[in-house]
């Protein structure tokens, strides 16, 4: 397989994993012959519960794992038959967090960069660690770094090559809330440069804000994969919160056919779908029920009800 400018950031065809049996385990599969493609300049989430199949996807890709069968192509290389192209075409922040503690952030930039041959005139070491605020901490050793700059140091490496594609596995776990802003920003950054970001989180709201498509991935099967907003319309569940001018006691009898209910504070919370129901006509249901309304909001499904709805609604089916 050739690159092209026209080739997907990441192609997968089929691609199945299977771990062999063992002692004390039986055989798994963990890939069930998945398809996946994910287009070149996207900020691409891929969501899933813990055991779904993500880490045994991105340890294929980076060849930490090989896979039992189907394909898989990074920026048109082939992973099998390209594989010296295929690496130098992506850069992987794992999840954990696993260095020499003994080099100085410089010097474990300037491994990484000979690891992938990249010239000394080429090399971006200082670069990378000014954008990643990590500068001042050129000279200082690994193990002197708090957990939040290795984070950042680990992206540092993953940039060394100047890959194309980036994926970045569960990169904010465990870190505050200020060095999570500061790496979306320079994520955002890179983005619009052009770099393919893949990201893989359990902090949905985050998928939410940055993502523009998302797959889903469960028991080792692509659930879902589709641009963000259309992912959120398969939910077509809306809820409509009435605050009532006089507290009630209980819902209005001549309410009771509709799936409302009234919360612990007071409130009419009203379930309906956009595409059958109309606020305006729920609101003159509830004037007909003699209830004056002193303020109301209406709240959308968000990406954790997608995703609630396609894993564990799933398994408890």
């Amino acid at each position: 397989m050739t690159s092209t400018n026209t080739s997907p950031a990441i192609e997968i065809k089929g691609l199945k994993k299977t771990y062999a049996a063992s002692k004390k385990a039986p055989e798994k599969i963990a890939l069930h012959g998945v398809d996946l493609t994910i287009p070149r300049g996207s900020i691409f989430g891929l969501l899933g519960p813990n055991g779904a199949g993500k880490s045994t996807m991105i340890n294929i890709l980076a060849g930490l794992v090989n896979k039992t069968s189907g394909s898989a192509a990074i920026c048109g290389y082939d992973i099998t038959t390209e594989t010296r192209q295929a690496r130098a075409s992506i850069g992987i922040v794992p999840q954990e967090i696993a260095m020499d503690v003994f080099f100085t952030p410089f010097q474990a930039l300037e491994l990484q960069a000979g690891y992938y041959g990249v010239p000394k005139a080429e090399r971006r070491s200082m670069e990378i660690l000014e954008a990643l605020g990590l500068a001042d901490k050129r000279d200082a050793y690994v193990r002197q770094l708090s957990g939040g700059m290795k984070r950042r140091l680990l992206i540092a490496k993953a940039l060394v090559h100047n890959p194309p594609v980036l994926i970045l596995d569960e990169p904010t776990a465990g870190v505050d809330i200020e060095l999570r802003r500061q790496l979306w920003a320079y994520v955002e950054k890179l983005h619009a440069a052009g770099t393919t970001i893949i990201l893989t989180t359990h902090y949905l709201e985050e998928a939410e804000a940055l993502c523009d498509q998302i797959a889903i991935i469960h028991n080792g099967r692509i659930v879902a994969n589709e641009p963000k907003t259309s992912l959120l319309s398969r939910l077509d569940k809306k809820v409509l919160r009435i605050t009532p001018t006089d507290t009630l006691s209980a819902l209005p009898e001549s309410l009771s056919d509709l799936n409302a209910s009234l919360s612990h504070d007071g409130h009419i919370v009203i379930e309906y779908r956009s595409g059958t129901d109309s606020v305006t006509g729920l609101l003159n249901r509830v004037k007909d029920a003699g209830v004056s309304i002193s303020d109301l909001r209406t709240e959308e499904a968000d990406l954790e009800d997608v995703f609630m709805a396609l894993t564990y609604a799933g398994d408890a089916a």
